[in-house]
This record gives C-alpha cells, structure tokens and sequence, in this order.
C-alpha cells in the first residue's frame, strides 16, 4: 500500500506510442528472495530518468531484464516497442548499456575500442569510420585516438566506454551508476554529456547514487525493496511528498545544534554538514519560529535559521524512512496478531 504523502505510480499501457520502455507487473526472483517485485515503469521517449533506490533496492536487477540480458520470472515489458520476453536479442541490438563495470580492452587503443564495438554491435563497415570519429568528437576524446585505454584517466575511461555504447547510434541508453568513483569535475563533464544527448531525442535511463545527479533528470523513479515507490517529475514529487517545510540552520556548535534536534519527535530526519544542519520536521510539525525557540531553550546559540527547498536527497531520505518504519509496523502487528 502506498502511504499518504506518497505519488501513485500510474497505470501503464503497453501499446503507447510514447513510451520507450514499459512495464507491467515485472518481477526477478532468485530463488526465495524477491529482488524485483511487480514493477509498473513507464519512460517516455526522449526523457531523462532517473532511477534511484538504496543499495539491494533492484535497480542494476531492473536495468539488466529491461536490456534483456536478465529473463523476468514474472510481467511484461517491451523497449522501444519490443517485447522483452519473446526477443531479448532483439533489444540487445537497438539499445546502448553501460554497466556499472564497463568492459573496456586495457591493452587496445581508444580508436581499437570504438572499432571494436562498432564490430560487435554489427556497424556497417562503410559507416564505421565516420561515426567513430562522430564518436571521438561527443567525448572529447580528439587527440587521444592512440592512447592505450589502460592509460586513460577515470573521467576519460567513463567517456570512452559511453562513446563505446552509443557507437551504433541506438534511440534508448541505459547506464548504471556511470560515474561511480569518478572526481567531481569528471562527472560535471560526463553529465553535460548525458545532457546533450538527452536534449538532442535519446532516451535515457540512469541509475546513481549522486543526488545532484538526480536532480538533472526530467523524471524520478524511486525503488525501494524491489517496489516502485514514487514516480514523476522531481518539482511534482517534492510538492506532493513535502507538506511540511524543511529546514536549515548555522550554530555555533552544530554538534549540540544536531543532537537537541536529534531527541525531538516532531523532527524526522537530522542531517549535519559542517557548520549547517538540516532537518526535515514530522507532517505538522514545528516551523523556523519554534526550532529556533526549542533550540534557545537548550542553550544552543545559532546564527540563522531558515526553510529551504526540499532537494532530491530529502526526498530520497524521506521515501525511505518512511518505508523503513512501515514495514516495523506491520511486522509489530503480525507479531501482535500471532500472540492473541
């Protein structure tokens, strides 16, 4: 059951011209445990989605049955129109995957790579230089045509191997956690990237655990033990979720500041960065006036106080606390049930 406060994910349709992938009741188990659990996705084309879920939510399990490299045990799907369960080779050759571990050759140049996978994903030959060169071009990799792969640097190898999964030029790319250890200002570049091809009409399906990241996509999904939680565009959701402000604060001792806060029940979540905490109060709970009130009480002296807008990881925390605290209540009522 979905809690109030929370987004209903919408019925889908699988016939509509509109969407690039689409699901129905899609499920993975492996064995006992269920890693996938009935997941109703819908992804228009030419849309930035991202997707995101706590580590174990079944967002790599999800990508790898929607690019037919993992067969659903239960549901229906179909990508760019076709159906995953009757022609997952199919759909293997219309996509782009960049996997959380990319397979990229060490001992074989940039351009050996490209040309590589230009073969494997069955490129015409007449066509295969110049899109490796358009390839070249889209990643910035221009001049570096000789360097071995091995040699590259990580931002540069994250370029390599999405140029690597575009190089057949497919209409749909899935990508799991690409920048995942990559520096800050490699993965500014990678995004500006994925952000130029999104605005350029392909469709694109993003895994992260950057919440800054996030919030570049046009659409969230947010999965949370193998089920859908929440679904939309990230403006919508934080308006439909957040009922209640969220706030920020600077004192002169945060660590006092986060722990008084910390001890409130009409506060949700305490979160300390440096000098600032934020918190997102209970639905109903206090405002700028009363935090600073209850704060002054305990001899917690602050310099500002102030309600901000929520961001993606406050949504993030948010969905799965409250998650978190459904299923202890309805394990407390099974308990309580079996005991009568």
């Amino acid at each position: 059951m979905v809690e109030a406060g929370i987004p209903r994910t919408p019925a889908v349709t699988v016939t509509d011209d509109q969407d690039a992938v689409v699901t129905r009741g899609l499920t993975k188990r492996f064995g006992k445990v269920v890693a996938v659990d009935h997941l109703d996705l819908h992804v228009r084309r030419g849309e930035l989605y991202g997707f995101l879920g706590p580590n174990g939510a079944g967002k790599s399990t999800t990508l790898r049955m929607l690019c037919g490299i993992l067969e659903p045990t239960e549901g229906e799907g179909r990508v760019l129109d076709i159906d995953l369960r009757r022609d997952p080779e199919r759909v293997k050759s219309v996509i782009g995957y960049m996997s959380q571990r990319f397979s990229l050759y060490d001992d074989l140049t940039v351009e050996e790579n490209l040309t590589f996978y230009a073969r494997v994903y069955m490129v015409p030959r007449a066509e295969r230089a110049p899109r490796i060169q358009r390839m070249l071009r889209l990643g910035d990799l221009d001049g570096r045509e000789r360097q071995l792969a091995g040699q590259l640097s990580g931002g540069y190898r994250q370029r390599l191997a999405l140029t690597c999964a575009l190089v057949h030029g497919p209409r749909l790319i899935f990508l799991d956690e690409p920048t995942a250890g990559v520096d800050p200002v490699s993965r500014r570049t990678f995004w500006a990237l994925v952000r130029h091809l999104a605005d350029e009409g392909t469709t694109i399906v993003v895994t992260t655990h950057y919440m800054d990241e996030a919030e570049l996509c046009d659409t969230l999904g947010f999965i949370y033990q193998g089920k859908l939680i929440a679904h939309g565009p990230p403006a919508r959701i934080k308006a439909e979720t957040f009922a209640r402000p969220v706030i920020e604060l600077a004192a002169e001792d945060p660590l006092a500041a986060g722990a008084a806060l910390a001890d409130w029940d009409a506060v949700e979540e305490v979160v300390r960065a440096g000098a600032r905490v934020r918190l997102i109060v209970a639905p109903g709970g206090p405002g700028v006036a009363a935090v600073r009130e209850y704060l002054t009480a305990r001899g917690v002296a602050l310099d500002w106080v102030s309600e901000v807008e929520p961001t993606v990881e406050d949504l993030f925390v948010s969905f799965v606390d409250r998650e978190r605290k459904s299923r202890v209540r309805e394990q407390l009522r099974a308990l309580g049930a079996a005991e009568r």
